[in-house]
């Protein structure tokens, strides 16, 4: 009997040590929170995901900690990441969507001169703007959306700093509504916080993973487009939010919720060159976490 409790004793201190280092080389970096959880992540020793992305942080919101860290508290440009934050404060507002907003010569790019199809004098609702803003990541309807935000534009970006701080995003700093400016920052830490808010707002998540969604165009000619992140078209993925961004100060960034293997989980990818490295990222992950998660049913 004695020999028997030394034995469970061992065991018992042996998977303690086992799985402390499997949580340091997750980049844990919390206290878990499982109440509820029904099952619970084992990663094989030394497995992790090999990610081209300069900043990565890939986040379990069942647990409330993260799998896997890359640079997470890194101060980065975000680029199109900001118009999540745009749409949360435009949402907030209660405004009218059926509202009809016009295109202004205020909202050309005059920064990065980037092209636009949506010409100026055209007119969409506030509904249509969110959508091509979300899912285009169109910057003249981000402009518009925020222009004709109670106040304007300066209310606007003031709100989206509001916000942020509200959520805990004391290293989130916004200057414009689009992204544009290279002086909207963050850290990857932060926008696990932003894109979980995000995920609240259910037409953030109807419009973040729309395909394609066509508007009239003048002279009676339709103008398609696409979503920027090609995942959402992938029936092997389940994506509750999602957001691309790019400038050249803060390369290629996405910000995704989605569930693997049943686990919803935040993956934010930042600074990433080449044009398809935050996919190519974001599909290793997905076959890390199926290939290295084992399903364990908790006791109790």
């Amino acid at each position: 009997m004695w020999l028997k409790g030394l034995h469970m004793k061992k065991v018992l201190l042996t998977g303690l040590l086992v799985g402390y280092t499997l949580a340091a080389q997750a980049g844990d970096y919390g206290t878990v929170k499982s109440e509820g959880a029904r099952y619970a992540p084992v990663f094989k020793v030394n497995s992790t995901p090999k990610l081209h992305s300069s900043i990565a942080l890939i986040y379990d919101q069942q647990t409330q900690t993260p799998l896997y860290t890359k640079k997470p508290d890194a101060l980065a440009p975000i680029a199109s990441i900001t118009k999540l934050m745009t749409a949360m404060v435009v949402l907030d507002a209660h405004q009218s969507l059926d509202d009809e907003i016009s295109i202004d010569v205020a909202d050309i790019d005059t920064l990065k001169g980037t092209h636009s199809r949506l010409r100026i004098g055209m007119t969409f609702t506030r509904s249509e703007l969110l959508k091509l803003a979300l899912m285009a990541s169109e910057n003249r309807a981000a402009s518009a959306l925020a222009r004709s935000y109670p106040g304007g534009r300066d209310a606007a970006v003031a709100a989206m700093n509001a916000k942020a701080r509200e959520l805990g995003m004391y290293n989130t700093r916004f200057l414009d509504p689009t992204g544009l400016n290279s002086d909207n920052v963050s850290t990857a830490r932060d926008l696990v916080k932003m894109v979980a808010a995000a995920h609240n707002y259910s037409l953030i998540h109807q419009y973040t993973t729309t395909a394609s969604h066509t508007v009239d165009g003048w002279g009676g000619r339709d103008l398609r487009f696409n979503n920027t992140n090609p995942l959402v078209r992938n029936a092997k993925w389940e994506i509750g939010v999602s957001k691309t961004g790019f400038i050249n100060e803060a390369g290629r960034c996405l910000v995704m919720e989605a569930k693997i293997n049943q686990r919803p989980v935040i993956i934010v990818l930042l600074d990433s060159w080449g044009k398809s490295t935050r996919i190519g990222d974001a599909n290793r992950i997905k076959k890390w976490m199926e290939s290295s998660i084992a399903r364990t049913t908790r006791r109790g």
